[in-house]
């Protein structure tokens, strides 16, 4: 897919967004929606979801795909890469990612977006995996951010 054929899908999908989010809505209800677009709209996505900060731990939250792995192991992997780093992460081979946590076998690259509240403290990540290596660009980054700010 061409940078700009990508570019106008996620322009498409963030002023889809956008009139969905319109109202101040339940933060679950959401990242459900955007999960659930995501997911719909972008082929190459396998696995679409929020991982949340609670009490110190990253558990799943909204998401759609296969089964996800409920906790995250603490400072592992690329959603608390995300995290720790307070930057989106893209990693084109998830296999070569030091720590990488494998919920799916059948993933090979993954993005992580920090999610932050209106005090811009980080609240937990939107992690988006592929089957494909090297899905995501800085593309996927600039529109995901977008999106995230939405919540």
């Amino acid at each position: 897919m061409t940078k700009n054929l990508k570019h106008g899908r996620y322009a498409r999908i963030y002023e889809q967004l956008q009139g969905m989010l319109a109202k101040p809505g339940n933060a679950a209800s959401r990242m459900a929606t955007i999960a659930a677009v995501l997911s719909h709209k972008k082929q190459y996505f396998f696995w679409t979801g929020f991982y949340l900060l609670d009490n110190s731990e990253l558990i799943v939250g909204p998401y759609q795909g296969p089964v996800a792995c409920q906790i995250l192991a603490k400072n592992t992997g690329v959603c608390w890469a995300a995290i720790n780093t307070g930057a989106t992460i893209i990693v084109p081979d998830v296999h070569k990612f030091p720590g990488h946590i494998a919920c799916d076998s059948r993933s090979n690259s993954e993005i992580a977006v920090p999610v932050r509240n209106t005090e811009g403290k980080i609240t937990g990540v939107l992690d988006v995996d592929s089957k494909d290596l090297n899905s995501f660009d800085e593309t996927d980054r600039e529109w995901l951010e977008k999106i995230v700010s939405l919540l």
